[in-house]
């Protein structure tokens, strides 16, 4: 009884949270720019600039590009922005303070990730919107296909928080967040397959990239929008989709275990 007595106030202050996190994050003109335009830049400039076939496909090498800036588009909501806002919330005193209020610590990182839930569904939609429109990015051709792009954006937006809340640990003071977090979430779009094809790449790039999300996310985005045909350059000769899933749970999982036991809620600089 006691148990089931604190949810309300939990799931109250959780909605509460959500309204005030995402109020503050679309006043915040230069998180909106970072986080939600840096993709779209990349999705027009580099979608104008790609031309041809993939080697050994019929697949546009542009369409491939469309369907791995999508997870570049989550990775910048739900791992980059994350971190960063984590970061600065921390060095500024905020973290401390509400974890000193009555307000459950739980609704805190409810609060964020719903926040992350609905800035990276719009960060999709908009990507999306312009890959169809103006790049003739297919639309999915079945409804397997619809699943696989909801679950797979689902899960993929759920590790990449967690990966983004954990990660926040290792970032000293809000202003080297930027200089920390961005050459991450660079490198891992240059190996993960997001600007050139992921076959085509070094076999010790693919290693790498196999142990992170946006390799994995990228590839079920792939098997969304592009031909089955396409496998045929696929590392492994299929969309391995299984895969995909328990790799990004493992994320999820991992990411979850990592906040609970580095998380601080006192930046170095606060009393």
């Amino acid at each position: 009884m006691a148990g089931s007595s604190r949810m309300p106030g939990v799931w109250r202050a959780s909605a509460a949270r959500s309204k005030v996190e995402l109020r503050a994050f679309f006043r915040n003109k230069q998180s909106l720019v970072f986080t939600l335009m840096f993709p779209v830049i990349l999705l027009v400039v580099f979608g104008s600039i790609f031309s041809g076939k993939v080697a050994g496909t019929q697949t546009d090498l542009k369409q491939v590009f469309m369907a791995g800036i999508v997870a570049a588009g989550v990775m910048s909501t739900a791992f980059s922005g994350l971190a960063i806002s984590i970061a600065i919330e921390r060095d500024t005193g905020t973290v401390r303070r509400l974890a000193m209020t009555p307000m459950p610590k739980s609704a805190y990182f409810i609060g964020k990730l719903v926040r992350v839930i609905v800035t990276t569904a719009l960060e999709t939609a908009l990507l999306l919107g312009i890959a169809l429109t103006l790049f003739g990015l297919p639309l999915p051709s079945t409804g397997e296909r619809w699943m696989t792009l909801g679950w797979d954006l689902a899960l993929g937006t759920v590790a990449c928080a967690m990966a983004g809340a954990a990660y926040s640990a290792l970032i000293p003071n809000s202003r080297s967040a930027a200089a920390i977090v961005t050459p991450v979430f660079m490198v891992l779009q240059f190996i993960s397959g997001v600007f050139f094809p992921f076959g085509q790449l070094p076999h010790w790039m693919q290693t790498v990239a196999a142990f992170f999300p946006v390799k994995w996310m990228a590839q079920g985005f792939r098997s969304v929008f592009l031909p089955d045909s396409f496998t045929a350059v696929e590392p492994a000769g299929n969309w391995e989709l299984g895969h995909i899933a328990l790799v990004l749970a493992l994320w999820t999982l991992g990411g979850l275990v990592v906040t609970a036991l580095t998380f601080r809620w006192r930046g170095p600089r606060v009393r």
